[in-house]
């Protein structure tokens, strides 16, 4: 199963991060997704639970469903992978794994690509994170895998701009953007821009919806405080036209990082985010 435009993607954090596989299946489902997102922590919890990588792909393959991305693969930009992070400061089970292992991960569950972000900084330029970038685009590439890259407004990779220089520059034909909604209106949205980059380039979505100002704490906000597509006040409306006149052929994810809605279980906060994702698209 190609995962393509039509396709909407459950991303991991629209539940709560102990949310067993089996219930991120049965949620996905009852929510009309045909994909689902991974962090390498789910992976970790489905494993530690008792099942097989075969029973991974038996489950998804019973259900009529894809994994997107595995996500996120913070090693990747210059001098980052040589950074060791004490297991009690990695609240959100990130830095536990590199990029042998996402990639691994990525291999077993059957997943189209990877999700590449700088959380690190550094001295680094965009000229040198966008070779790092074409290294591990070729390293993804000799398994099968996308590498999207995701920018970040507090990062060395703050917006759009900014990441389509790397993938620009990296000139990798596995390589591209990640549109996540929320990044993109909490960093410079650049509309002008969007619509020219090409649409291959273009090869993971991720919508949410907050309040038009910006948050106090980005950081908290973006981890905790997400609302469901048009339920905020950002212009998803003109996003999701100029993500069409790229003619981008990325899966569209619901990504709501969001404590309330996970209060609610992984069933109901996926037909909430499937229901609010059709009525924006206009598949409703």
């Amino acid at each position: 199963m190609v995962l393509g435009p039509e396709d909407l993607v459950l991303c991991s954090g629209t539940l709560s991060r102990d949310t067993t596989f089996e219930d991120r299946v049965a949620a996905a489902v009852s929510g009309g997704f045909t994909g689902i997102s991974l962090w390498g922590r789910d992976y970790r919890l489905a494993r530690s639970g008792g099942l097989t990588d075969s029973d991974l792909l038996a489950m998804l393959e019973a259900n009529g469903l894809r994994v997107a991305e595995l996500d996120p693969l913070w090693s990747w930009p210059p001098g980052a992978a040589d950074v060791r992070i004490p297991q009690d400061l990695d609240e959100e089970s990130v830095f536990c794994f590199g990029e042998a292992d996402v990639i691994a991960m990525a291999v077993a569950v059957g997943a189209r690509s990877i999700n590449a972000v700088d959380v690190l900084g550094g001295s680094w330029t965009l000229d040198s994170a966008a070779e790092a970038f074409a290294g591990l685009c070729r390293r993804a590439a000799e398994q099968g895998l996308l590498v999207q890259l995701e920018f970040l407004p507090w990062s060395k990779i703050p917006d759009l701009r900014a990441a389509w220089e790397v993938v620009r520059i990296a000139d990798h034909p596995n390589g591209g953007i990640t549109i996540d909604a929320w990044h993109y209106f909490r960093s410079v949205p650049d509309p002008a821009l969007l619509e020219t980059i090409p649409g291959e380039r273009i090869v993971g979505i991720q919508l949410s919806d907050g309040p038009a100002r910006p948050e106090a704490n980005l950081v908290q906000a973006t981890l905790h405080e997400r609302l469901l597509p048009g339920e905020g006040e950002m212009d998803l409306t003109s996003l999701v036209a100029s993500l069409r006149r790229t003619r981008t052929e990325a899966p569209v994810g619901v990504e709501v990082f969001s404590d309330q809605l996970h209060e609610v279980g992984p069933s109901v906060a996926a037909k909430r985010a499937g229901d609010a994702c059709r009525r924006l698209l206009g598949q409703s």
